[in-house]
């Protein structure tokens, strides 16, 4: 298709103006991001199978109704999402402890939680998405009780999806990030969700081996990230091994 206009470009997308008014087109790019960024590569294939994955959960999360941008794939690397208005949160569902919560809690990593723990943060790279509590997000006014009920509502049911499709094919999820956004039926907004679900923005854990299959492998240099977002694929029978080239990341300085 015809490029479109930029809108912004994040570390891992770029959004532009979409086709019809009220959609936007998602490129996923092959670019590979820790540690808020001071660590940096390129990944060839990381964004094909991002796009290929996000749209798997997203349609399986539309079959059981739970509302999200999705529309359709356009090609390889991008996809036709509705445009919403975003919550400026970061919503994390912890099922075991790892990373910043085995950091904060000392807890060993793959402590199983006594249940789902939800957690949020204040989406701004600066100031490196910093932990906040539901009071800081009702006196800034991010979002209204009604949509924290939402947000909880969804976040839970995204989760129990999730599980089940990883537990099927020998993946633990460990945890997860989604952002929702905001559309208007009429004047009355409501809740979908947005951005992308896939090992970017997961933590997956091979559950016989412990074998990482998600960014922690590029994080703590575990090996080929797209061996890993590979594997993830061909279990999930969303791509063929062979159909995304696996080659070395190459450093930005």
């Amino acid at each position: 298709m015809a490029r479109r206009k930029k809108i912004y470009e994040g570390k891992a997308k770029i959004l532009y103006e979409g086709p019809e008014p009220g959609t936007i087109v998602q490129y996923f790019k092959d670019d590979a991001t820790a540690f808020n960024a001071e660590k940096k590569a390129v990944i060839e294939g990381k964004g094909v199978l991002n796009n290929r994955l996000s749209e798997f959960f997203m349609t399986g999360l539309s079959q059981i109704g739970v509302p999200n941008h999705f529309v359709r794939r356009l090609n390889m690397r991008e996809q036709l999402v509705r445009s919403v208005e975003i919550v400026p949160l970061e919503i994390i569902v912890r099922n075991y402890a790892a990373g910043t919560m085995s950091q904060r809690l000392g807890l060993e990593e793959g402590t199983q939680l006594p249940r789902p723990i939800v957690e949020y943060c204040y989406k701004d790279d600066s100031l490196g998405d910093p932990l906040v509590t539901e009071e800081h997000i009702a006196a800034f006014g991010w979002a209204s009780q009604q949509e924290m009920d939402d947000i909880l509502s969804i976040a839970l049911r995204v989760n129990d999806f999730l599980s089940g499709v990883m537990l099927a094919v020998g993946i633990r999820l460990v945890d997860f990030k989604i952002e929702v956004g905001r559309v208007f039926d009429g004047e009355f907004p409501r809740l979908i969700v947005a951005d992308e679900i896939s090992p970017d923005s997961c933590r997956l854990w091979d559950i016989e081996t412990g074998q990482k299959l998600d960014k922690d492998v590029f994080r703590r240099d575990l090996g080929s990230l797209t061996d890993a977002y590979t594997e993830v694929a061909r279990r999930l029978g969303v791509m063929p091994k062979s159909s995304t080239p696996v080659s070395k990341p190459t450093l930005i300085n």
